[in-house]
């Protein structure tokens, strides 16, 4: 019986020929990423058992990103904590606040993980990095606390979903359309432990940041972590970064693997998807219903990378915010940030009336930057929508694409981007 991409990478990193889904492995990890929320647990919990050592200060990342700058006290001290640890250890991989950004989209830009490797951090959303051909996923602090010091982990090897997708995307539909179509499709635990594995020419088609917004949101229908195939596409964007194909392997399924289940999508047929409180599987077309909105949101790991922000931009460009609506833009690192101004988009956000924040996960997870209050009505970008994720536990909280809510922050209304001058392209 073949193997997939995820068993391949797992069989080659735990000393095995071949693996089976249900076998307990110890795995070694090529990397661990670190931010100052649930580190700083991991490393009390080393401490308290005399275990105070990094197994590679080479191997780890660490990017404080979720509460920085420092909201109040406490995030200050975990903040300082992680920071602390960085030079106490020699961590060699250190970006600081105002030379990194939201860690996962640091990480896929840096060049240091690459295709056939292993990833964790005590972040879920750490599957990310699979749009790499990498097995990337997210763990408890008590398994980071063992990654950073052994550079291993216990897995239970999981099943694998192939997700087909064929067809050309219409005008005004993106990946994050794809997604919530598919996870409305399966249910918010439809993946349970599995790996999401996109194949397809759709997928072929795409660039890298579409694929990352792909593999970002398994976990948000109970995936182990999501992954593609390396491709032409996957080489240059790491030779753009120094990464030569000499320096990584790469992995692809046997045409005999086994997949738990095979979900066929015509991308054709996607439409603009909203995901509607509380859930992402709770998907609809956008603008089916006439809902104001009080804010708008755009950025995060799933789609503040600067083509998301050209999108926006296409569509706030010559037009204003709707009176009552609060938007806030959050490029995803600081590099972002930087190509944004510099192509002149972050003077279309503020000429629309949209507030530009600095890189940071902030409001995302309800942390600060734009925290919701009682009953406010937010589209957002993020991949979450829990009660109390952005804020209060009455507000409510709408997933789309970015086009989708900047159309929304124009007209007042969730609305479908495509009403926007026919299409994104066109909207200049």
């Amino acid at each position: 019986m073949g193997m997939t991409i995820a068993e391949k990478i797992l069989a080659a990193h735990s000393g095995h020929e071949t693996l089976v889904p249900g076998q307990l492995i110890e795995c070694k990890t090529d990397w661990v990423l670190c931010h100052e929320i649930t580190t700083p647990a991991a490393l009390r919990m080393l401490e308290e058992r005399g275990m105070d050592r990094v197994f590679n200060p080479d191997q780890i990342v660490a990017v404080p990103d979720h509460s920085v700058p420092a909201m109040n006290i406490k995030a200050a001290q975990m903040y300082q904590k992680l920071k602390s640890w960085v030079k106490e250890k020699g961590i060699k991989h250190f970006y600081d606040v105002g030379r990194g950004g939201i860690a996962h989209v640091v990480l896929e830009n840096s060049g240091l993980i690459k295709p056939g490797q292993t990833l964790v951090s005590g972040d879920s959303h750490t599957c990310n990095a699979g749009a790499l051909g990498c097995f990337a996923t997210g763990v408890g602090s008590t398994d980071l606390a063992g990654a950073i010091y052994a550079g291993r982990v216990w897995f239970k090897v999981p099943e694998t979903m192939l997700i087909r997708v064929t067809g050309k995307m219409q005008p005004g539909v993106t990946p994050k359309d794809l997604v919530l179509e598919v996870i409305k499709r399966i249910g918010a635990d439809g993946a349970n432990y599995l790996v999401m594995e996109w194949v397809g020419d759709t997928i072929d088609n795409l660039d890298m940041e579409g694929r990352y917004t792909l593999t970002n949101m398994a976990i948000e229908a109970g995936g182990k972590t999501g992954i593609v195939a390396v491709d032409d596409t996957t080489r240059a964007y790491l030779a753009e970064r120094g990464v030569n194909p000499g320096d990584y392997t790469e992995y692809t399924s046997d045409a005999d693997a086994k997949y738990r289940v095979v979900i066929d999508v015509d991308a054709s047929a996607v439409e603009p998807t909203v995901a509607y409180p509380n859930i992402p599987s709770n998907g609809r077309v956008a603008g089916s219903d006439r809902i104001a909105v009080t804010h708008a949101y755009v950025g995060s790991c799933t789609n503040g990378r600067i083509g998301d922000l050209r999108d926006v931009a296409r569509i706030l460009k010559g037009r204003k915010v709707a009176d009552g609506v609060q938007m806030i833009v959050v490029p995803a690192t600081q590099l972002i940030w930087k190509q944004a101004a510099s192509e002149g988009l972050l003077e279309i956000f503020v000429d629309a009336g949209a507030s530009v924040s600095y890189p940071s996960c902030g409001a995302c997870l309800g942390m600060h930057s734009g925290v919701l209050g009682p009953d406010d009505v937010c589209i957002s970008s993020t991949n979450r929508n829990f009660v109390g994720r952005m804020g209060d536990p009455t507000a409510a909280i709408y997933l789309a694409s970015p086009a989708t809510v900047a159309a929304s922050a124009v007209s007042g209304f969730i609305s479908d981007p495509r009403d926007y001058n026919g299409s994104i392209e066109a909207a200049d």
